[in-house]
Parts: structure tokens; sequence; C-alpha cells
């Protein structure tokens, strides 16, 4: 059984493209692979084995297609699974209407079947390859509507970005391979007297492709644009799966190679790029009036959150926060897709308002998910994030206060955005005529509200989270707590104060608002020159070398030997009779002398 999760959504996205887009039913299929995907998750969720095939032998080198089950992957395929389900349902109702909703359920059903790939992956080989399907999938379903030149740029974005952390990331594969001697992650062993500074540097290059995947700066930019794609899509991509990946398959590497190689300048930097991110990617959230955008720097913190964990050698920690996170991540973006869809695809917060009366079910759930990522005690999140704080108050001080300062300002953006959002009055017509969705979108609404709410408690999390550590206690009532509080009432008192009944944002903070303008040095800088400078190299080839000398010169010299022999063929009887007496002469010659 656990190979159909491999095959079911490969076998639905192959049927959808080759036979069934022009049947109308593709978006069943699609949605039913994902239920059976789930269904088949749970029933393997627990087990513990190796299952694998030989792919391809070159000598005594094999590669082998291969599913690694136990807690840590077979937790993950719940939280893929059953996020991804959610999706799929949510989708039926939100691309109804859509002319492209076959290919947008292909993707979707190709998308499930690359990270399931990831997850089940037992060696580097087969993870580097779902590794790059997944950047194709997202490619695609970023792009679905490829027609808006925003979608079109972004999907391209996304792909490049990720090119770039996966260079690295091949490298990483590569160098681990030379020092273990194997891809297998259960066969790993760092041999004895190994310099840390290879291993270090080896490690750092699989950390580049975890960048990539999970959006860490400086490779963070694709992910905002990402929202060009339909909303549903987003919330699969940043809750559940894409950007999941790179924390997993992270943690997966530091149980292979051992959690104490990364105790040298690999997991400082690993931390401090996670810290740096989450804070960065905060305060840019602060100041964006798309609610999706919002939700999208969110993502980029608390993926910087998880990152920091792993960096300061508290992998459980990170993959706990991952659990509870995909539950109410994925409840924020589709609760964003739904109002979305009720206010006309209205985006920007400033011209909502008021919908918490024209839509108290999505209210309802969307306060659910805000309170569990502003980590609201004994909602979810608040157990997670509390085992990063202590990891990082144990291991960085530093860190620590990096960590409650996004804290703060975690609360305070999102009492913002529900703020301006669900109370006050309707800022515009679009909001006026909002009315609650259906139970096609609400039904998935209310499953991850629950999650959100309940995954944290050990009863759940034990059997379902992956390499979840139950700690000693529950809520330990100290220092790490007091601030975690404190934070939280300080984001949120600010946020209500500063928002509550305003028609404009009273803060103007450019540097924030223009995301440091990272993505404009990136455009206007970095890419533009080298964009120039690749262009003025190809121009050199293409115009001096080929064009001028290759192809021009080759034919100017034959134009030349033929005007020369042009010459001869003038139509005049004597100057043919005079060259064929010169021929004849030069054939006695060369015949009586030669």
């Amino acid at each position: 059984m656990p190979w159909l999760l491999l095959i079911l959504p490969l076998a639905a996205a192959v049927l959808n493209q080759l036979f069934l887009r022009k049947l109308g039913i593709a978006h069943w299929v699609s949605t039913a692979s994902a239920a059976a995907t789930f269904a088949i998750a749970l029933i393997c969720l627990g087990k513990t084995d190796t299952l694998s095939f030989q792919w391809a032998t070159i000598g005594t080198f094999s590669i082998d297609i291969g599913i690694a089950l136990d807690k840590l992957s077979t937790g993950m395929m719940i939280v893929v699974t059953g996020v991804g389900l959610l999706v799929h349902i949510f989708s039926l109702a939100y691309m109804k209407d859509d002319s492209a909703k076959a290919r947008y359920f292909t993707g979707l059903a190709l998308f499930m079947f690359s990270m399931t790939g990831i997850v089940l992956a037992s060696n580097f080989i087969m993870t580097f390859i779902f590794w790059e399907l997944v950047g194709l999938s997202s490619y695609l379903l970023i792009g679905h509507w490829y027609q808006k030149d925003s979608a079109a740029d972004a999907a391209k974005k996304a792909f490049l970005t990720n090119r770039i952390g996966d260079f690295g990331f091949m490298i990483g594969i590569l160098m681990l391979w030379g020092i273990t001697g194997t891809l297998t992650f259960s066969e790993m062993v760092v041999p004895a007297g190994i310099s840390a500074g290879v291993l270090g540097a080896a490690l750092l290059c699989v950390f580049c492709g975890a960048v990539g995947k999970s959006a860490q700066l400086p490779l963070h930019v694709w992910l905002p644009d990402a929202m060009e794609g339909p909303t549903p899509v987003s919330a699969l991509i940043h809750a559940a799966t894409m950007v999941a990946a790179g924390v997993y398959m992270l943690f997966r590497v530091q149980l292979s190679v051992g959690v104490e190689s990364f105790e040298g300048f690999s997991g400082i930097t690993i931390a401090w790029v996670g810290g740096i991110t989450a804070l960065m990617a905060a305060l840019m959230a602060t100041q964006q009036d798309d609610i999706k955008k919002i939700l999208a720097y969110s993502t980029l913190s608390q993926l910087g959150y998880m990152v920091m964990a792993v960096g300061l050698l508290a992998g459980e920690a990170a993959m706990f926060h991952l659990f509870t996170h995909a539950w109410f991540k994925a409840l924020l973006f589709l609760g964003s897709g739904a109002i979305i869809f009720a206010c006309h695809h209205e985006q920007n917060i400033w011209k909502m308002g008021g919908l918490l009366k024209k839509m108290p079910i999505t209210a309802i759930t969307f306060a659910i998910g805000t309170a569990a990522l502003m980590a609201v005690p004994f909602t979810s999140g608040f157990f997670s994030k509390e085992q990063i704080l202590e990891a990082a108050h144990h291991h960085n001080p530093a860190l620590f206060w990096i960590a409650a300062a996004v804290a703060v300002l975690t609360p305070f953006y999102m009492t913002r955005a529900f703020v301006i959002t669900f109370l006050g009055k309707n800022r515009t017509e679009n909001a006026e005529h909002a009315k609650e969705v259906g139970p096609l979108m609400s039904l998935p609404l209310i499953a991850l509200a629950v999650m959100g709410l309940i995954a944290g408690f050990p009863f759940i999390a034990a059997k379902l989270a992956p390499a979840y550590e139950q700690p000693a206690h529950l809520i330990h009532l100290g220092f790490v707590t007091y601030v975690s509080i404190g934070a939280l009432v300080i984001g949120v008192i600010a946020g209500f104060v500063l928002y509550n009944g305003k028609e404009k944002d009273p803060i103007s903070i450019p540097l924030f608002k223009n995301r440091f303008y990272l993505d404009a040095i990136y455009e206007q800088g970095i890419v533009k020159y080298l964009q120039d400078g690749f262009a003025a190299i190809v121009h050199f080839f293409d115009e001096i070398l080929i064009n001028s000398i290759l192809v021009g010169g080759l034919t100017r010299l034959a134009e030349s030997v033929g005007g020369v022999f042009r010459r001869f063929q003038s139509g005049n009887l004597q100057a043919y009779a005079f060259t064929f007496g010169i021929g004849v002469l030069l054939l006695i010659y060369f015949t009586v002398f030669f």
C-alpha cells in the first residue's frame, strides 16, 4: 500500500492530461486520488519499514527507488495528504468556473505526487528527482493564469530562484556522498577524523536547497510573488508542501549524519539565517495591504523560526511547529481565498471591512487561525512556538530576543489584518455585497480550524506530528512563557489601538512596505546587469564571431570565388574557344612533362 501513495497522484495526473481533460471529470479524479492517499497515509501511520527496488546499476554503484516509512515520514504524509485533500475540496468551488480547471487539477495531482516522493524518499537521488519535480509543479500552478504577465513572471521567478538554491543542494549531495560513501539516508555515517570544515561546507551546500525551497534570505523573493497563482495553490505551497520540504529535508539530513555534525559553524549559520529571515519577513508583513502577501510574509517568518530551530539542534521542535503551522496557515490562506471569492477577487484589505457580519463562518475560522499563528495559549501554535523559544533561550540568547521580537510583530500584523478586514464598516461595494461561501469552501475551513485549535495537544501530536517529542510539562510557566505571553499582549493591543476604526494606514514605513528594497536591488541591479552582461557576450559571439567571421566570411569567400568564375561564363564564343585552347595546352604539358 505505501507504493500507492506515490502511484495514485501520478496516475491521476497522467489520466487527466492524456484522456480526461475534455470529459469534464478531471477535478473529481484528482480529488478522489487525494482522498485515497490520505486514507492510505492514515493506514501507514506509525509503520516502520523500507521498501525499494533497483533502478540503475553502474559497476558496483546502484541507484534505488525506495520508500522509507518511519515516524518522520508517516507523520509528514498526514500533513501533506490532509492539507492537500482539503485544498482539493476547496478548489472544487473556488475554481468551478475556471476555463482551465482540468489543467489546474492535473497540476495539483502532479504536485501531490512530487511532494509525496520527497517525503517518502529513502535516498538523496530520489529526493533530488522529486525536489525538481516540485519546482516544475509549482511553476505550472503559480503560472496557471499565464495570460497575466504578473502570473507568468512570478512562475519564472519561483522556478529560477529555486534553481540557484538547487545548484548548491546538488553540490552538497555530492560532497556528502564523497564523505559517507552512500546516498541512502539510513546508511550515512560520518567517518572519524573528517575535517569539520569539509563537513560543514557540505551541510551548508545542502542547506542551500532549503534556502530556495523554504524561501530563506536571500532567496526569499519568489514566495510573495507566488501569490499570483490561485489562492488554493497558495495554501498548498505555503502551508504543508513546497516550503515545508526544505525544513523536512534539513531535519532528515540532521538525523542521518547525526545532530553533532551541526554543532559547528554550519549550525550557527543555519540558525542565524533562519532568525534574520523571521525578523525581516515579520517587519515586511506589517506594511503589506494585500491579504495574501501579509500571509506570505508571515509564512516566511514562521519558516525562519523552523530553520532557526534546526540550526539550534532542536529539529524536533522545528518539525512540531511545521506540523501545527500547516493546519492554521492553510486555514488562513483558504480563509483569505473565501474572502477574495466573496469580494469579487478584491485582495486589498483597505477595500474590505465589516465582513464579520457578512461572512460569520469565515470570520470565526479566520480568527481561530489568527489566534494559533499569534500563539494564543492553548492553541496549536502556542505549544510548538514555545518549544522553539525554549531552544533559542537555551542555546543562543541573541536569537532568543530576535524570536521574541518576531513574537511581538506577529500578533501586531495579524491583528491589523483582522481588524481592517472584518471589523468596522464596508469600505467598498465589493465588501457591501459579500456573502458567506458555500459548504465546499466552509467545511475545509471548519476542519482546519479544529486542527488549528487541537493539533498542539500531546494526544494529537504524539500520534500525528512528525518526530514529536512530548515535553516534560505541557506548559512550563517560566521566563520564556512570560516573554511569549507578554509579546502576544503587546502586539495585539498595539494592532487594535492603531487600526481599529481607521480608514487608512496611520503608519507609513517605505522600507518595510517596499520589502527592504531587496526585490528592486535584484531586478534593477544584479539581474539587470547580469542579463545585460550576458546579452553583450551573446551579441559578441553572434554578431562578430558567427555573423561577421564564420557565416559572413564564408559567404563573402564563396561570393568572391563565384565572381571569378562568373567572368568566364560571359556567353562569348571566342572567349570559350580561347579558354578551351588553354586547357588543351595545359593537359598536353602535364601529360608529357609529368
